[in-house]
C-alpha cells in the first residue's frame, strides 16, 4: 500500500545509513550524520542504544545473523564491530589506505557482508577489501593505483562469487570475490552514447541481480539506468577485457590492476 507507517527522529543530525535487524524487523540500526548509531525499535517508538565508535558520519552498516553483529564503517574509514546483544563495540580497525594515495573529505566507507556471514566486503575510494569478522583482519585488499580513478561504489553478486565495482572514469570491473582477480572490464565507450564519452557522467551506484548471479546494473550520475549481463555465447564474466582500439586514452582511463595481476 506504500502508506507510511511511522514517522520518527527528525533531523538534525540527518540519518545517513539505515539497516534492519536480520531476526527482528522492528529494530533499525540508524547511522547518523553527528558519527553515532541510534538502535531504534520501531514497535515501541523507542532508541534503544546509542553507539559512540566513529568520528565522522556513518556510511555503512551490515548485521551478520551467523555472528550476532553489526559492521559499521564511516567517512573517518573507520571500521566497527558491535555485538547485537548488548551493544558493546568488540573491535575497531582503521582501513589502510594505499601508499600515495589521499582521500577525499567526502569519501564514504561502505560494507557489505559475504553469503557466509563471516566476511564482508569493505568498499572505498581508494580500494576493494575482503574483511574477517572476528579478528578484523583484512585478508585480501585490491588498491586503486595513484594514477587511476577511485572507486564510486561496489557489491557482491546474488551468490556472493563476484564483485561488480564502477569507476568515476565510467569503467566497470568485475572481480572473483575469493582472491579479487580481475575478470572483466567494462569501457565506459561500451555502454555510453558517443555524446557523452568527454562528459563527467559516471556511475554513482550499483546493484547486483537478486537471483540472476552474472547480471547488474548501474545508475548514472545523469540520472541514466544501465542493465548489464554477459553475452549469451559466454554466459559469465570470466573472459579477458578485449584490447582498446589504439586509442591511447582509453587505455590511460581504465582502472589499474594490482601488481600480482597477469596483463590483460
Amino acid at each position: 500500500t506504500f502508506k507510511t507507517m511511522a514517522t520518527f527522529m527528525p533531523p538534525p543530525p540527518a540519518a545517513t545509513f539505515l539497516a534492519f535487524h536480520p531476526q527482528d524487523n522492528n529494530i533499525i540500526a540508524i547511522g547518523m550524520d553527528d558519527s553515532t548509531i541510534q538502535i531504534y525499535n520501531v514497535r515501541v517508538d523507542e532508541v534503544k542504544s546509542k553507539l559512540k565508535g566513529h568520528s565522522k558520519r556513518i556510511t555503512g552498516l551490515a548485521f551478520s545473523n551467523v555472528l550476532n553483529v553489526l559492521v559499521s564503517s564511516g567517512a573517518d574509514a573507520q571500521l566497527c564491530v558491535w555485538n547485537t546483544d548488548g551493544w558493546e563495540k568488540q573491535k575497531s580497525k582503521v582501513l589502510q589506505i594505499p601508499q600515495g594515495r589521499s582521500t577525499g573529505a567526502f569519501s564514504d566507507t561502505r560494507v557489505q557482508f559475504h553469503q557466509d556471514q563471516v566476511h564482508f566486503l569493505v568498499v572505498h575510494e581508494t580500494q576493494l577489501a575482503i574483511y574477517e569478522t572476528t579478528k578484523l583482519e583484512c585478508m585480501k585488499q585490491w588498491p586503486v593505483r595513484e594514477s587511476s580513478a577511485p572507486i564510486t561504489h561496489a557489491t557482491f553478486s546474488c551468490d556472493s562469487q563476484l564483485i561488480y565495482a564502477s569507476f568515476m572514469d565510467a569503467t566497470i570491473c568485475v572481480f572473483s570475490s575469493a582472491n579479487l582477480r580481475l575478470r572483466c572490464r567494462v569501457s565506459p565507450s561500451v555502454y555510453l552514447p558517443a555524446s557523452l564519452s568527454n562528459s563527467n557522467v559516471h556511475p554513482l551506484v550499483i546493484a547486483a541481480h537478486p537471483q540472476e548471479s552474472n547480471m547488474f546494473a548501474v545508475g548514472l550520475s545523469d540520472g541514466g539506468v544501465h542493465i548489464f549481463e554477459p553475452l549469451e555465447s559466454e554466459g559469465k564474466w570470466g573472459v579477458a577485457p578485449p584490447p582498446e582500439n589504439g586509442s591511447a586514452s582509453a587505455v590511460t582511463a581504465t582502472p589499474s590492476v594490482a601488481s600480482d595481476q597477469p596483463q590483460r
